[in-house]
């Protein structure tokens, strides 16, 4: 049972040199040239979050530019971030990144899946906008593809901070979330079955009880608060919903939920933009349509360029 708390608050930390995994300090896309700045940045537990920041060597006009904080996932860290930057920047929309705390080289001692991570968030987004060179903020939470996640460990899916600090910072310009999930305890209770283990419910609820009360003792956080459709409920941030065609460890109707819960708001859907790449056997009234992976990352890129600049 130690090992099913540990798989949720302690999973293996991403191990990487920053000099040889990340981006080089400086380099060119398309013509233009850009650089990688490091830097901490401490939250509100006091635990110093290894950061990066790409940015134009030369601003253009030097006016701030809009940016993008890149959230990975568990057992993630911020070389993850390589391909969005790659994406982004020649579109001269900055990117941030970080280790979450608990996660990569940052401090902090457990993974809380979003709970404590949107407190990291939050100190990194008052960091850029005290910088003064930058506009507006995005955030983009993009998980392993399938294959990778496969190979890595299906961990690697969990950690969901945006969607939890939009809801409280209205003045985000846009999201996107890739994969993510609508309710932890349900997601458990799903993998019994997915993984067609043999156990009868009531000992998978008990396990689910004991594994909710330990973690509430190491980590100070209870999973049943992990519900994103009652965040969605409360959250009019423009939204991109991505999910894998072939994902068969957080099933699709996870965004069908969550996108459900956002158009159920109150808040006016002029105010929304939501595009859901869903399994084709997947059924929503969204026009949905399925992406692969990478074409799933590029279309979030181009989301972007629509928010950032004429939000």
């Amino acid at each position: 049972m130690e090992q099913l708390v540990n798989f949720i608050i302690r999973p293996p930390r991403a191990e990487y040199d920053p000099k040889n995994d990340l981006l080089d300090q400086e380099f060119m896309l398309k013509g233009k040239w850009f650089q990688r700045k490091d830097l901490e940045v401490v939250n509100s537990r006091g635990d110093v979050l290894q950061c990066c920041h790409y940015v134009p060597i030369v601003s253009p006009e030097g006016k701030p530019l809009p940016c993008v904080i890149y959230c990975h996932g568990n057992s993630g860290c911020r070389a993850d971030a390589s391909e969005a930057a790659i994406i982004l920047l020649p579109s001269n929309i900055t990117v941030f990144t970080l280790d979450f705390s608990g996660s990569g080289l940052s401090g902090g001692e457990h993974v809380t899946l979003g709970w404590n991570e949107k407190d990291d968030l939050r100190a990194v987004v008052d960091h850029l906008r005290a910088d003064g060179n930058v506009s507006l903020i995005g955030l983009w939470g993009r998980s392993m593809g399938a294959v990778t996640r496969k190979s890595s460990g299906v961990v690697s899916r969990l950690l969901l901070p945006g969607l939890m600090y939009g809801a409280e910072d209205p003045s985000i310009a846009g999201m996107v979330l890739d994969s993510p999930f609508s309710d932890l305890v349900d997601l458990m209770m799903e993998l019994v079955d997915t993984y067609k283990f043999r156990l009868p419910k009531f000992t998978v609820k008990f396990a689910i009880q004991y594994m909710r009360k330990a973690i509430q003792k190491k980590a100070k956080f209870d999973i049943t608060d992990l519900n994103t459709i009652k965040v969605a409920k409360s959250c009019f941030v423009p939204v991109l919903l991505g999910h894998a065609i072939d994902d068969d460890f957080i099933l699709p109707h996870h965004s069908d939920r969550i996108f459900e819960a956002y158009v159920s708001s109150i808040f006016s859907l002029s105010k929304k933009l939501m595009v859901i790449w869903l399994d084709e056997h997947c059924k929503l009234n969204s026009g949905s349509y399925p992406l692969s992976d990478r074409e799933g990352c590029y279309s979030g890129g181009r989301m972007f360029g629509t928010w950032l600049w004429i939000s």
